[in-house]
């Protein structure tokens, strides 16, 4: 069994159904959800003139490779809502993979622990909430210290409704 940490965000539509669709379907498709932050607002990261993300992280465990679980992945934000067109651009769901174990993968289509996960405050902040002890393969310090190096500015607030 392999631990998975995911980062789920939508800034189209329905921000939080997209998500909240995406959990479920990674629950019954990818594996069973063992620990999920809160929803946190953020400003678009890389191209700006955007609406603002809804963004989460989660913790599934599962049997399935990490190249399955990728595969799993697009087909899950295919089936909720499409293709996204443009890089860091609009997207009604984004799931991305940050780390898988203590693994540290690179092949063509998939980056093991995610190489952006390091300058963006939307994703370490969700993801320090259920993970702040995590250490890093790469880095070899907690995700809570990687927060603590983060350059980036962004604002990342927790969602009210």
């Amino acid at each position: 069994m392999h631990q998975y940490y995911l980062h789920l965000g939508s800034n189209r539509g329905e921000k939080k159904q997209m998500i909240e669709k995406a959990i479920e379907a990674i629950d019954t498709r990818i594996g069973k959800i063992t620990a999920k932050s809160s929803f946190y607002e953020t400003e678009p990261w890389g191209l700006k003139d955007q609406e603002d993300f809804l963004n989460m992280a989660l913790c599934t465990v599962s049997d399935k490779s990490p190249e399955e679980v990728f595969t799993l992945t697009k087909d899950i934000e295919t089936s909720i809502g499409g293709v996204k067109e443009t890089r860091w651009g609009p997207r009604s769901i984004d799931i991305d993979i940050l780390y898988c174990d203590d693994l540290i993968l690179q092949t063509e289509t998939l980056t093991i622990p995610h190489k952006e996960l390091y300058n963006r405050n939307f994703v370490l902040i969700p993801l320090m909430e259920i993970a702040g002890d995590f250490i890093d393969p790469v880095m070899k310090i907690s995700v809570e210290e990687i927060y603590d190096e983060c350059k980036d500015d962004g604002e990342v607030i927790i969602y009210e409704e």
